[in-house]
């Protein structure tokens, strides 16, 4: 990741600094971001991507959001469960803090969904 990756990444930390527990680490190409060990976003190639789920995405999908996606020998895959910030909302930090909200409370319900039951 070179200067650009790193100086974006510490903006979208600065803008998410009220998220409690707040972390990042390396994810595949790009940087996980979590809260409290729940990873809610992503961000690759300059451009961060929130967690969503079938109510969520509609928001996204309305704001003309495309989801992430990734090219293979075969074709583009697209990966639904993230789903891109509009550039317009990472300047808004309250808007953006709310929006993270959101994608905290999706992904912490997948999280609870997927552990096995005793």
């Amino acid at each position: 990741m070179g200067a650009s990756s790193h100086e974006f990444t510490q903006f979208v930390i600065e803008q998410l600094v009220s998220i409690p527990g707040l972390s990042t680490g390396r994810f595949f190409g790009g940087i996980g971001v979590k809260s409290e060990a729940t990873q809610f976003a992503m961000i690759m190639d300059g451009s961060l991507f929130f967690t969503v789920d079938d109510e969520s995405r509609k928001k996204y999908e309305q704001m003309g959001s495309k989801c992430f996606s990734y090219g293979t020998k075969k074709g583009r895959v697209d990966v639904r469960k993230y789903f891109e910030v509009p550039a317009d909302l990472l300047e808004d930090s309250t808007q953006l803090v709310v929006l993270a909200r959101a994608a905290i409370a999706v992904a912490r319900k997948a999280k609870t969904s997927q552990q096995p039951r005793k």
